[in-house]
């Protein structure tokens, strides 16, 4: 792609790539606002404003002021450390064996957990719970429209669906209730902190291990994490010994 002279200010030039990686600065929020033909005419403004400010320091001799020395020393020691840490992480590295032997020691952790999905309806009263449970239990009312007509969960307008989820995301009575229940099943007027449920369990996934293939960049970039961890701390220690500080 050309990158196009938009702009020249004092012989410099500003182009279409410039605009692009201002804009890549903004943020993504910020950057949506201005990803428009308006909105990089304004970046383009204040892209010339700025090299008319550089010129204006450099007829200004800023660059000879003590201000402007200190600035840059302090960015060149910035620069210079920031670099000699990415070359140090660099040094990190995991093998293929390190992978398997933590795969192997936590397969656990990585399997996918069981789970459930289930729809509900949720009342204030027992009473209206039981009464609305007796009518689906009769066949009067299917689930879903008794879901849509009575319940107070924002489900509701999803026929009661809570979509799937595993254990530790309900509160301890849905979910004892939800992963104990047979495929079909709904059950009788349970008790919650947030009022009384009538549960139909939708679907249900066992627990199933995984392949270390399925997982194996998660666990590279966890023990990458480890690593470079280490040896940053390492380096960190060594340098102590080496160079002098002085706390005050």
């Amino acid at each position: 792609m050309e990158n196009k002279v938009l702009a020249t200010v004092e012989g410099k030039d500003i182009t279409a790539q410039d605009v692009e990686i201002f804009l890549q600065q903004l943020g993504q929020q910020r950057a949506a606002q201005f990803n428009n033909e308006e909105g990089k005419s304004q970046i383009l403004n204040e892209l010339v404003n700025q090299k008319l400010l550089l010129a204006d320091a450099i007829d200004n001799k800023v660059e000879e002021t003590e201000v402007f020395k200190q600035e840059l020393a302090r960015l060149k020691e910035t620069v210079l450390t920031q670099i000699n840490i990415n070359n140090l992480l660099l040094t990190a590295q995991v093998s293929d064996d390190e992978l398997q032997a933590h795969f192997e020691a936590n397969k656990a952790k990585y399997a996918k957990a069981e789970e459930v999905s289930a729809s509900h309806i949720l009342v204030d009263t027992e009473e209206a719970c039981q009464e609305i449970y007796n009518k689906i239990k009769n066949e009067d009312l299917d689930f879903a429209t008794a879901a849509k007509e009575n319940s107070s969960c924002p489900s509701k307008d999803q026929g009661g669906s809570l979509g799937s989820f595993s254990r530790g995301r309900m509160v301890p009575e849905f979910e004892e209730a939800a992963f104990n229940m047979e495929i079909g099943e709904i059950s009788e007027p349970i008790k919650t902190q947030f009022g009384y449920h009538i549960i139909k369990l939708d679907d249900k996934t066992p627990a199933q291990d995984v392949e270390l293939s399925q997982v194996k960049q998660t666990i590279s970039n966890e023990l990458m994490t480890m690593k470079q961890r280490e040896v940053y701390v390492a380096k960190v220690e060594e340098l102590k010994n080496k160079y002098k500080v002085d706390y005050k």
